[in-house]
């Protein structure tokens, strides 16, 4: 007898959590903690934007992936991952190749799903956890791009130009493909400080407007370098990725169609006629909601609900860190993630 059709989404639901179990949960996830202690509220609480935004599984990847392209329009972004991030395929003697390495893509991924969704629904503990390993990182992240520009990842330019573009690209993705966005986009904007507040930024912009004033802000430093060329726009035409793999022709796509218009003209993107875009901008809002309605927000996400369905406790006061984070190699940083 064939399965009914009420029983489809339960099967579509298993494999996808099966699936983020083995790719990600298992690798990405260990030590991280959303079922405890009872009460906590974490950093934002059940009632918060937050939760409300980061639920929505298939809307906070593509507000990943649109936030890592914007990101990456500063030059010293594209050299700091040149230089450092697994990102960069690498030869025997550590020079990069100049092509992306597809196991050090899926580390990048795997641990910035773990920071937002950790950091936005897990305990307090799970939060500080996440935001102090990612500290230790940025404290290793220093060098000089080929024109003899420096960079740190600790310079507060730097972290308010970080800032900026991961809460736009989260909250721009939610606005535009999730089914009931916020009525009030502002409350995730004001709330999501916290989270740059505890890698370090200070004088973070805390609205919509106040966040897209600041990326525009930034345009005389931007542009678009060879590195950030190699992995957009024409030259992903040959691509083998499937369209729903990020870094797919589509994907590029749907990051650069989601930026602003004097980023989309950096970025050379050529929007297709008025019908085109708008089917494809339907295509895309039908499959990411399909997607999270047939499998729901992740085991995490109801285990935090679980947590504080007798109530919460106060929150914590404050996320910046209250002293410095003591020095430490790139391997100690990686140990520990």
């Amino acid at each position: 007898m064939p399965p009914t059709l009420d029983l489809v989404p339960n099967i579509l639901a298993q494999k996808f959590d099966e699936g983020f179990d083995a790719n990600v949960r298992s690798k990405f996830f260990r030590g991280l903690d959303f079922a405890g202690p009872e009460g906590d509220p974490g950093w934002f609480g059940p009632d918060s934007a937050v939760w409300y935004v980061h639920s929505h599984f298939p809307t906070i990847m593509l507000g990943l992936l649109a936030a890592s392209y914007i990101e990456g329009l500063d030059p010293s972004i594209s050299w700091m991952g040149y230089d450092h991030s697994r990102l960069a395929e690498r030869g025997e003697d550590g020079i990069p190749t100049g092509n992306i390495d597809p196991a050090g893509a899926q580390v990048r991924l795997g641990h910035s799903l773990s920071f937002f969704i950790g950091t936005a629904y897990g305990s307090t503990q799970t939060a500080e956890r996440l935001a102090r390993t990612v500290r230790a990182m940025h404290h290793t992240i220093k060098g000089v791009r080929p024109d003899g520009v420096r960079y740190d990842a600790d310079d507060p330019e730097w972290l308010r130009w970080n800032y900026a573009t991961v809460v736009w690209g989260l909250a721009t993705a939610h606005e535009r493909y999730h089914r009931k966005p916020l009525r009030d986009i502002d409350r995730y904007y004001g709330e999501f400080v916290r989270v740059g507040e505890a890698l370090g930024g200070t004088d973070l912009p805390k609205t919509k407007a106040e966040v897209a004033d600041c990326l525009h802000s930034y345009l005389p430093r931007l542009a678009v370098t060879p590195i950030k060329a190699f992995s957009t726009g024409p030259n992903l035409r040959d691509s083998k990725l499937k369209p729903w793999e990020p870094g797919s022709p589509f994907f590029d796509w749907a990051a650069r169609d989601l930026l602003p218009d004097w980023a989309q003209k950096l970025a050379l993107y050529d929007p297709p006629n008025p019908l085109v875009l708008h089917a494809r901008r339907a295509s895309l809002w039908l499959t990411l909601n399909t997607l999270h309605e047939t499998v729901g927000p992740l085991r995490e996400f109801r285990q935090a609900q679980a947590r504080v369905a007798n109530g919460t406790t106060a929150p914590v006061a404050s996320t910046a860190p209250t002293a410095p984070d003591p020095m430490r190699t790139r391997e100690e940083a990686e140990a520990m993630a």
